[in-house]
């Protein structure tokens, strides 16, 4: 798998771009910024998703967007910030590209290809904050839960990936007991299976007729702007 915004990059500057970045492996958990810390590095994910959460000084948390091959984590440095008060972590284990903000504030300039890629992406995350914020507080659980799946789902081209109900319900700002009730729910009516960690996409026609309108909202917004319509 390749990263949506370097993939749409002409090819000789997608080469000289990849020349100031490594391959990284991104584990479960790990932290890619801490919140009010200095951004070291850019990321554009080949496989996996980050989560971007929004911090309140008591220590709760609610995951306000996700990250995966369609964008690049570190979008501060890109609006001209070094830090900001949220973190950002890696949900669903993978691989990317990282860049040193150095490097990247050196080569990704104003009449770069890539510059004009990630303002159109700036607008497609925007969106999907918006809406997110939204759908937090107007539509059920199970709707919430089944967008949450499906936007998994399309960043890592697969059914299945790993999930826990203690995770999750951080991602939705609910408690564990109203994850597992309408995992349960969903589970019993043939959507999806889970089974020690590892969510299975069963009927996914099914989620997509149960969830809520922001799932098709926000996937037809980036799907318009990243292709630069």
């Amino acid at each position: 798998m390749k990263n949506q915004l370097l993939a749409a990059l002409p090819s000789k500057e997608y080469s000289r771009l990849v020349a100031y970045m490594e391959v990284v492996p991104l584990e479960l958990k790990q932290n890619l910024y801490l919140r009010n810390q200095p951004i070291e590095y850019v990321y554009f994910l080949n496989y996996g998703v980050a989560s971007m959460l929004t911090v309140l000084t008591d220590g709760s948390a609610i995951e306000v967007a996700t990250v995966g091959n369609e964008g690049m984590v570190g979008l501060p440095v890109f609006l001209g910030a070094d830090r900001i008060p949220g973190e950002c972590f890696i949900q669903v284990p993978g691989y990317g590209l990282r860049m040193r903000v150095d490097t990247f504030k050196t080569h990704v300039t104003a009449s770069s290809p890539l510059h004009d890629l990630l303002q159109r992406y700036t607008q497609a995350l925007f969106n999907q904050i918006a809406q997110s914020a939204a759908c937090n507080r107007l539509h059920s659980i199970e709707e919430r839960l089944c967008r949450w799946l499906l936007m998994t789902a399309d960043r890592v081209e697969t059914g299945t990936f790993p999930l826990t109900q203690e995770f999750l319900s951080k991602m939705l700002g609910v408690n564990r007991s109203s994850v597992s009730l309408s995992a349960s729910i969903l589970q019993k009516a043939g959507l999806i299976e889970y089974i020690r960690g590892q969510m299975t996409i069963l009927d996914r026609s099914g989620l997509e007729a149960t969830t809520c309108e922001c799932y098709q909202v926000v996937k037809a917004e980036f799907e318009r702007l990243l292709n630069g319509k």
